[in-house]
């Protein structure tokens, strides 16, 4: 579906990854960073210094919702070299997609806004536009396509509804059941021609959603990264399990900064199916306690036992190698492992995911 104790060697990799925000974050060159104007007669912006401050400043959107800014800031963030991976800009890609949703009378002039862009970042406003769900989504790709001229053919597969949307996301295949099947059977119903389009859950897709919250507070976000969590308890599938545990871990780690957050979730708990409730709880109990360690190191003894455990398929090391750099959210446990969660940082952040990161989640003690 997706890619991708402490021994001496373990600390080796501890000292490599425990900074409070991934290496990538290291400040521009002066002639790397631009400023951002905005589109009325006000003074110029103070150009972000770090893909950190874009992070920060995201996390407190809501308070202070700016969309010139957050559209202008993909230009930094370009500068920064933090949208060449796919992977590790899920949470821009969010953050621009859910921009662009809460604003679709603006969606010309923030487009406008993010461009144009160097070849090699123009995925993002493409993406961004396709998943952001507004009315004339199809028209403003077309319009762009002399500006993304690098992504024209994935812009043409997207306005085909050959690739996916946020509309089409779905937790996994629904499976029927023996009547179903039977009856199928027996109809003769010939079998579709070509596979259902839809966005399954990546760990590249969990920093989206997370975009996506922190720039509108939609709770259908919540909603899906809500759907992974059984998946916290799936001791058959190590990639099922480490997403569903990533699920947890984020939300239980946001919950208990953010109190707004900690209450929608509480909300949402009841209409949640019987599968989620359980995860759920021992999420808002680790919220509401201030004690997420736990929900890490749980998770940790989980994959270290369907490691050991599980299938010899999944047991092989070369395995870990390609699950891809999306897999964990290096700033979120670099942070937790070091202890610094003062700096605020949402701990959904994208921005080099290393291997490092990856076995530290997976095998510390």
């Amino acid at each position: 579906m997706f890619r991708r104790g402490l021994p001496a060697a373990a600390w080796l990799l501890l000292a490599s990854v425990s900074l409070p925000v991934p290496s990538s974050y290291a400040a521009p060159s002066p002639d790397a960073r631009i400023a951002v104007r905005h589109s009325s007669k006000t003074a110029a912006y103070t150009p972000f210094n770090s893909a950190g401050a874009v992070l920060q400043w995201m996390n407190n959107y809501r308070d202070k919702p700016d969309p010139m800014r957050a559209a202008g800031a993909i230009h930094e963030l370009s500068g920064l070299g933090e949208l060449r991976n796919p992977e590790t800009a899920g949470v821009y890609l969010g953050f621009a997609a859910g921009i662009l949703a809460g604003n679709p009378a603006k969606a010309d002039a923030l487009v406008d806004k993010m461009l144009p862009l160097p070849a090699e970042d123009q995925w993002l406003v493409v993406r961004a536009i396709a998943y952001s769900g507004i009315p004339q989504w199809r028209a403003e790709l077309t319009r762009i396509v002399p500006q993304v001229t690098a992504r024209e053919p994935m812009l043409q597969k997207y306005v085909a509804g050959k690739l996916p949307t946020f509309a089409q996301f779905r937790l996994e295949a629904q499976k029927q059941d023996w009547f179903q099947r039977v009856t199928k059977v027996s109809l003769f119903t010939p079998k579709p021609k070509t596979k259902p389009v839809v966005l399954e859950p990546t760990p590249e897709l969990l920093d989206t959603l997370w975009g996506f919250y922190y720039a509108t507070g939609d709770s259908t976000s919540l909603q899906r990264i809500m759907s992974m969590l059984p998946w916290a308890k799936n001791h058959d599938d190590l990639q099922k399990l480490t997403l569903g545990g990533m699920a947890k871990y984020t939300l239980a780690q946001n919950a208990s900064r953010d109190p707004v957050l900690l209450a929608t979730i509480k909300t949402l708990r009841n209409s949640e199916s019987k599968d989620v409730k359980p995860v759920l709880d021992e999420v808002i109990e680790a919220a509401d306690d201030v004690d997420v360690s736990h929900v890490r190191s749980e998770m940790l003894a989980s994959l270290d036992e369907l490691k050991t455990k599980g299938p010899a398929s999944k047991r092989d090391a070369s395995f870990w190698g390609q699950i891809g750099e999306g897999a964990i959210a290096a700033g979120c446990i670099t942070a937790a492992v070091a202890g610094q969660v003062e700096f605020g940082i949402p701990c959904v952040v994208g921005g080099a995911v290393s291997s490092g990161a990856l076995h530290l989640w997976t095998s510390q003690e």
